[in-house]
């Protein structure tokens, strides 16, 4: 990310947490988190493509992350959407 804004490595991330409010591995970290739970309520996809889509490289690390991070499972956490939703919809 440095190289494409022309900055050196600690400029750019002193300037990155000044602006965003987090380093930019954390930053791409929550991010990713955040779109892969999105898919997970959203997309009928295994956790694998998921991962894969995401840019974690495999699930494993999906949900090491989720696991850390979360306090849950990427599994878990579909099933949790899923029953709420249907709780939502008054059928369960």
């Amino acid at each position: 990310m440095s190289k494409q804004t022309a900055m050196g490595a600690r400029t750019f991330q002193r300037h990155f947490v000044s602006t965003i409010g987090m380093p930019p591995g954390e930053w791409l970290l929550t991010e990713g988190l955040s779109g892969a739970k999105a898919l997970l309520e959203e997309a009928d996809l295994s956790v694998d493509e998921i991962a894969v889509q995401i840019g974690f490289g495999a699930a494993a690390t999906l949900r090491n992350h989720f696991r850390n991070r979360l306090g849950t499972s990427p599994g878990y956490n579909r099933h949790r959407f899923s029953s709420s939703e249907l709780h939502e919809a008054g059928c369960g």
